[in-house]
């Protein structure tokens, strides 16, 4: 990589670039890697009825292995892009991603095709943190917080055309094409990265190993746990052991941090009530949106019976919210602060959750849009505010730990928001499943139940239990989202973070 550059003391001298071709690349770049999150969902059934034919158990690691890699590296790669170089990072996670989605197209069996999946996840967490880092690095810091909100909103619209890219690739006959054009775009999204961002100062730095691999464990100790809570309680011994490792390993971390001279994430930055209420606020924002992405499918496949990309377009909508009320927050937050701001975006985005509850077969496709673009709005006025109250928090030369702090959360939020939803809907249908269907071996999904009987008065049965696992699921997530929203609020500042105080 050459030489270490001098660190740019003032921002403001820092070089200038073309912003327009720098955050088209940067949207692409974000589209990519966060719509595969998504995209493989609506996937999984083509997958499951075709060669190579995974089990139960191989088919969660083809969903999870990029999702888990994903996020547990999300800090590591961040904090290694300030130390390293944030353009050569994000090119060598492209070109890790475009990889990947070949590999796993082509694979002739399922080994190969995790794999492919692992190889992607970890090319996308060196892309998604050192987006947000070369945007904020490319503009003064008057317009920051107008960047990081376009930023913010192309991360939650690449979730929404995720399912509709997923949908498409399920309806030209073959999973395969899912991969088949990832790996193309994402080539383009290099070239085009290449060309448009700029190298910026490097802060040369050694990695501490000891505390990455704490981290790192310690958040996929997490997430191991919200993904078991559904299937196995969260009173169950694998929720439950994944938690106690992850406090022992999380500890651990801080400690090490604690004594270090130059940590990879000081834990001392979140004794400012601002830093965690914005960590806090991006995790329950995500917690309420994909705790209703979880069901967003089924419902409009199972109740309403529309084809797996029908169900995709039919969520386009939501990509309306996203893309629009994060311009609306940037002059909110001018006007009333921060902490209206992001309460506002709670409340709409909890009205969206409470709205979508009452929703059942017969409802009007029009209700529930109308409540999916509630939620999409409130993710998208909260984000922004929520975004920028992380980067603020920390020095112009950690933009891209910053980036992968708040990443992270997202992804924490994410799981959390389908672990609470799931937990719900699955104990819920298992209880008021009909009684021809149950016993040892019940039905634990919709299309379970679908394809052991034929009697059409048992299938209207399982959809309206489904229906009332849904509602009880969304209801659940409300509540937390109002809960733990008021917590965010009080530790948000009354007005708007002057950014000549944080240069960061």
């Amino acid at each position: 990589m050459g030489a270490p550059m001098p660190e740019t003391a003032d921002p403001e001298a820092a070089p200038r670039v073309r912003t327009g071709p720098l955050t088209a690349a940067m949207c692409l770049c974000v589209a990519l890697v966060v719509g595969m999150v998504s995209a493989i969902n609506l996937a999984i059934p083509a997958l499951a009825a075709s060669v190579p034919r995974p089990s139960a158990g191989e088919l969660l690691w083809v969903v999870d292995g990029y999702v888990v890699v994903f996020a547990c590296l999300l800090v590591p790669a961040g904090a290694l892009a300030d130390r390293r170089g944030r353009k050569g990072t994000l090119l060598a996670g492209m070109a890790l991603f475009a990889g990947g989605s070949l590999l796993s197209g082509c694979a002739p069996d399922v080994a190969v095709l995790i794999a492919g999946r692992v190889l992607a996840g970890v090319g996308a967490a060196a892309v998604l943190p050192t987006t947000l880092a070369l945007l904020v690095d490319a503009v003064p810091v008057a317009r920051r917080q107008p960047m990081i909100g376009v930023w913010a909103s192309m991360t939650g619209v690449a979730a929404v055309l995720g399912n509709v890219g997923g949908g498409a690739a399920v309806q030209l006959g073959t999973w395969r094409a899912l991969f088949w054009i990832a790996a193309p775009l994402g080539v383009v999204a290099l070239v085009l990265a290449a060309v448009a961002a700029p190298r910026v100062a490097r802060h040369d730095r050694p990695v501490p190993v000891v505390a990455t691999a704490l981290l790192t464990a310690g958040v996929v100790a997490v997430l191991y746990a919200l993904m078991s809570a559904p299937q196995y309680g969260w009173l169950g011994v694998r929720t439950l052991g994944g938690v106690a490792v992850a406090a022992l390993l999380l500890a651990g971390w801080a400690l090490r941090e604690l004594r270090a001279r130059r940590p990879l994430l000081d834990p001392r930055v979140f004794a400012a009530p601002a830093m965690r209420g914005s960590a806090l606020g991006m995790a329950i924002v995500f917690v309420g949106m994909f705790g209703l992405m979880y069901v967003n499918g089924q419902y409009l496949q199972y109740a309403k019976g529309y084809t797996v990309l029908g169900s995709g377009v039919r969520l386009l909508p939501m990509a309306a919210g996203l893309m629009l009320a994060p311009r609306f927050a940037v002059v909110l937050v001018r006007w009333a602060g921060e902490r209206f701001t992001v309460g506002a975006g709670l409340v709409v985005l909890a009205a969206g959750l409470a709205t979508a509850s009452l929703v059942t077969a017969a409802t009007p496709y029009g209700w529930y849009a109308a409540a999916a673009v509630l939620t999409a709005t409130g993710c998208g006025l909260a984000t922004p505010p929520l975004s920028h109250g992380i980067m603020a928090a920390l020095p112009p030369g950690r933009a891209g730990l910053g980036s992968g702090l708040q990443s992270v959360t997202r992804e924490l939020g994410s799981a959390l928001g389908v672990a609470i939803v799931g937990s719900v809907l699955n104990s819920r249908f298992a209880a008021g499943l009909p009684a021809a269907l149950r016993g040892p071996a019940a039905p634990s999904t919709v299309a379970e139940a679908r394809a052991r009987t034929a009697d059409p008065e048992l299938v209207r049965q399982v959809v309206t239990d489904f229906g009332h696992g849904m509602s009880a699921g969304l209801r659940t997530a409300c509540v937390v989202v109002l809960v733990a929203g008021a917590l965010v609020v009080a530790w948000l500042p009354r007005r708007a973070r002057v950014d000549a105080d944080h240069p960061g």
